[in-house]
């Protein structure tokens, strides 16, 4: 089993390698490091540094089986200011994944899609009924791919499923080159605040509630998608508890203020993971305040 990553150096497509190598694939990684972090990718991957714009994706994907298509720019803010740079990684180049793998015998795309496409929605949990309502370009860019994927997944016979990620977490979800990624999740945020002695930042009052969801479990979820029946289809991915913004913030540390709300943010995430589960054996393992709990720990252990 060949499987290739794009975006194999960032918080998500590294952890993708890892767990993917561990369970005997020949993995493939694309990157351009210009967000990512070369140390993370995994020593036993093979390693293209590039974009998805200039590479012979056809040539590549000729021996690949799977591909797990992570890479993008997940900035929500400057999603707005410099929509058209967004909008070529994370529309156009999966425009591209789509179309070298119609030339070759791929047998499964596994996209990394957003929950940010439902905006605020008025279903919660949400589930994957929910009408689609992006409060962001790259919400909006989301979609926009995936539902390229599905449609031209048909049309060409090439089976694309994509996991609506809630709000991802673990190692490696800060990334100084990219603090604005939106798969730098709160936790990863306050985190990096906290190991530089510097208060947490709490956007609006801290009430906004997010469903987080373990990198592994995501990870895990992934591959076993991949070697599934299924075809053409979306899915939801949470843990299926949502916790305030606050309630992290005072489970990382006391030290804590308040600064203005961001636009096209949403109010609560709350995934309904019944689609999955029925899909797959798959149940998310890794509780968000038990990650940070043993994270504290080892830190004082040091």
């Amino acid at each position: 089993m060949i499987s290739l990553v794009t975006g194999g150096a960032g918080f998500v497509g590294s952890h993708l390698t890892d767990n993917l190598i561990e369970n005997g694939s020949k993995v493939i990684v694309i990157d351009t490091l210009s967000t990512g972090e070369e140390k993370n990718i995994n020593k036993n991957a093979d390693f293209i540094e590039g974009s998805l714009e200039e590479i012979n994706l056809k040539k590549i994907f000729q021996k690949v089986d799977y591909i797990f298509h992570a890479a993008a720019l997940p900035r929500i803010q400057p999603s707005f200011d410099r929509p058209e740079e967004h909008d070529v990684a994370n529309v156009q180049n999966t425009l591209k994944v789509l179309n070298a793998a119609k030339s070759n015998n791929v047998k499964k795309i596994i996209y990394s899609g957003s929950s940010s496409v439902y905006g605020n929605p008025s279903e919660i949990p949400t589930s994957e009924n929910a009408k689609a309502n992006p409060l962001n370009p790259y919400s909006l860019q989301k979609y926009t791919a995936e539902q390229y994927g599905l449609l031209l997944g048909k049309k060409w016979d090439i089976p694309f499923l994509s996991l609506r990620y809630f709000n991802p977490y673990g190692e490696r979800s800060f990334n100084n080159k990219n603090p604005l990624n939106a798969y730098s999740s709160v936790i990863g945020i306050f985190q990096n605040n906290f190991l530089n002695r510097e208060p947490l930042k709490i956007t609006g009052d801290g009430s906004q509630q997010r469903d987080f969801i373990h990198v592994k479990d995501i990870s895990r979820a992934s591959i076993l998608l991949a070697l599934s029946e299924e075809k053409h289809n979306f899915f939801n991915i949470g843990f299926g508890k949502a916790y305030s913004v606050l309630d992290i913030a005072k489970q990382i540390s006391s030290d804590y203020h308040f600064i203005s709300s961001r636009p096209g943010e949403a109010t609560i995430t709350l995934s309904n993971n019944a689609k999955l589960y029925s899909c797959i054996d798959w149940e998310p393992e890794i509780k968000v305040m038990e990650y940070i709990k043993n994270w504290k720990t080892k830190l004082q252990k040091k």
